[in-house]
């Protein structure tokens, strides 16, 4: 239906006659002389109508509609000087040049917009639900490429290095690996549910044992839990899994696939090696697991200055066993009253009682401003001066408590802090990292039980597997590692544990009983009994690379068809209730309370 896309003639193409099909982008009357702007999926051309080549069409294509679809012909012309200027248009591809229209057809007319799609649009649940409009927009288009090459280009690079592309089952059964399951009732096994994968893990697990020794799947995954702006119900994760590998293998496998990945999507250059921390040091240092190492504000310990401090609240953490961590945001002791208190509120509701502040308001303590300042002593103040290199017009942030929280409540308050001083403005390094030797347990108070702080294979490090089968479970170490960028983690993976015995004293760790080991693990327990091989790997969030490849801080972004923040697909209106045969077919009773009948009054009718 077409000779050339929308984005492809140039000066090149002068004299030839092409046709072009598309939507109308826009048009303009000028004098008797229409022009249009004909888009397709890669760019526009212009397109102009002169009542002497033909005075049917030109007369036709004043009365079009944005997004009516046409197919015009015509003869491709450089575009003209008025009054001596070029009326070229260095924006698009197409710039130099118009098809002057010969023959046009109306394709397809368009009802009004709901929304003009080539301006900005606030409105995030309307585009939504008319998401089929909202992809037409350059902007979206651009993201669906580029998440196609992403995806392509992994395949590239893993099929290079000899992994095979394997599909796993989306109807699984429920296992308990951290998220709720989104179940699905078996009309063929009445009362019984298979549950929809949260990641192919044990599946990618039982092909090592299989002896596929390189897998990759591009892999759907389903998890019931709240949203956010980089969490979806369902979601795309680049699964990786291989034999015979230690820790060192997957990591080099992945940072090859990701600067492919960046220089092959948006051409950046990613590093040929990420720096690597420990879990420990990128929360002493940073207070996460997933730095932005993009800016300072590095957390201080402060331990020693305030060992025989007698502020209580400094005292007391350290009585308990706890910690005293300090940021400086250098040159920001001008923070407004406002900022201080959005601070306080979110160190709060990190779980800390309040946050504790200075600022130097001039380059000695007397000239500091603070609500504690009053309850230390000169020589404190000295040393807290030195060890955090205060001048004036920094303003510190302090937190006191247990170690944990004292890291999460700093860096959460750390990157706020960044974003009020505009520390990454205009930045566009892309700062890789791995954070290694993550925590193999994690105990909850409220249930008094360890809980897997990965998943329930992960394999300690070797001088921790005895301690393991011997039940002593605190300060375990995994041999677990996060790919992270900029702040936000990429992906993570382990070595696998590949032996009956030690799985199952995993097992035991996190209060499986035998019952359940034999019921919700037997198929995995009995694979590593027949002779299962060291095998390891890791799983990428396709939808948060793309995120960042594009530039864009929700996955919403970079998801054809995705659910909004309640979970709820407004398009086509899902979740919906379904029919009571359906429920009946498969042995479901709904236990909803049907709303109360609506009166005369509360009908649609009566309200129209």
């Amino acid at each position: 239906m077409r000779t050339h896309h929308c984005n492809e003639l140039n000066q090149a193409n002068i004299g030839n006659t092409v046709t072009l099909i598309g939507w109308v982008n826009s048009n303009r009357d000028h004098g008797g002389v229409a022009f249009i702007d004909l888009r397709d999926r890669e760019g526009l051309t212009q397109c102009v109508f002169r009542p002497e080549t033909n005075a049917e069409i030109a007369e036709m294509a004043k009365t079009l509609r944005h997004e009516d679809v046409i197919q015009i012909t015509g003869i491709v012309e450089e575009r003209p000087e008025i009054d001596g200027k070029s009326t070229n248009n260095d924006e698009i591809a197409t710039g130099s040049i118009e098809v002057s229209a010969t023959e046009m057809t109306l394709v397809n007319k368009s009802e009004v917009l709901p929304f003009q799609l080539d301006k900005e649009i606030n409105n995030e649940d309307m585009r939504l639900k008319y998401r089929f409009l909202d992809l037409r927009r350059p902007a979206m288009a651009r993201n669906m490429k580029l998440r196609h090459r992403i995806t392509k280009t992994t395949r590239d690079v893993l099929d290079e290095n000899g992994f095979l592309e394997i599909e796993t089952p989306i109807l699984s059964k429920s296992t308990p690996e951290g998220a709720r399951d989104f179940l699905v009732p078996s009309r063929m096994h009445p009362g019984n549910f298979y549950a929809l994968p949260q990641a192919p893990q044990q599946y990618k697990q039982l092909l090592m044992c299989g002896g596929i020794e390189k897998y990759f799947q591009i892999a759907r995954c389903f998890r019931d839990e709240d949203l956010r702006a980089d969490r979806q119900p369902e979601f795309t994760q680049i699964d990786i899994e291989a034999s015979f590998v230690k820790e060192d293998d997957i990591i080099g496998l992945v940072e090859k696939l990701l600067g492919r990945v960046f220089k092959e999507s948006i051409n950046a250059d990613a590093p040929t090696s990420f720096d690597r921390i420990t879990y420990n040091e990128a929360l002493n240092t940073f207070g996460s697991d997933k730095p932005d190492r993009r800016f300072g504000l590095h957390l201080t310990d402060l331990g020693e200055v305030f060992a025989n401090s007698e502020f209580k609240v400094f005292s007391g953490a350290l009585k308990a066993g706890g910690c005293i961590k300090a940021i400086n945001a250098k040159g920001f002791s001008g923070a407004s009253t406002g900022q201080i208190d959005k601070l306080t509120k979110l160190a709060i509701e990190a779980g800390a009682r309040g946050l504790a502040y200075i600022q130097a308001r001039g380059p000695e303590p007397k000239d500091w401003r603070s609500p504690i300042t009053k309850f230390l002593s000169e020589t404190e103040l000295a040393a807290m001066k030195e060890t955090m290199n205060i001048e004036e017009g920094d303003l510190i942030l302090f937190g006191a408590g247990d170690w944990d929280t004292v890291c999460d409540v700093l860096g959460r308050v750390r990157i706020k802090c960044a974003e009020y001083q505009n520390l990454l403005e205009g930045n566009t390094e892309l700062n890789f990292l791995w954070v290694t030797e993550f925590p193999l347990l994690a105990y909850n108070d409220e249930d008094q039980r360890w809980h897997a702080v990965h998943h329930p294979f992960t394999r300690p490090v070797p001088e921790d597997e005895a301690k393991l089968k011997a039940g002593d479970y605190a300060g375990l170490r995994a041999q677990a590692y996060d790919v992270v960028l900029n702040g936000y983690e990429l992906g993570g993976g382990s070595i696998r544990i590949h032996e009956a015995d030690l799985q199952d004293s995993m097992f035991t760790a996190l209060g499986v009983t035998e019952e359940e080991k034999k019921t919700m693990f037997g198929h995995i327990l009995d694979a590593f009994s027949f002779g299962a091989p060291p095998h390891g790997g890791l799983a990428l969030g396709l939808d948060r690379i793309a995120m960042l490849v594009c530039g864009t801080d929700s996955i919403r972004e970079v998801i054809a068809f995705p659910k909004n923040n309640r979970g709820a697909d407004l398009m086509s209106a899902s979740p919906a209730e379904v029919d009571f045969k359906q429920l009946r077919e498969l042995y479901i009773k709904s236990t909803k309370k049907k709303e109360a009948p609506k009166t005369a009054d509360e009908t649609p009718a009566a309200r129209i």
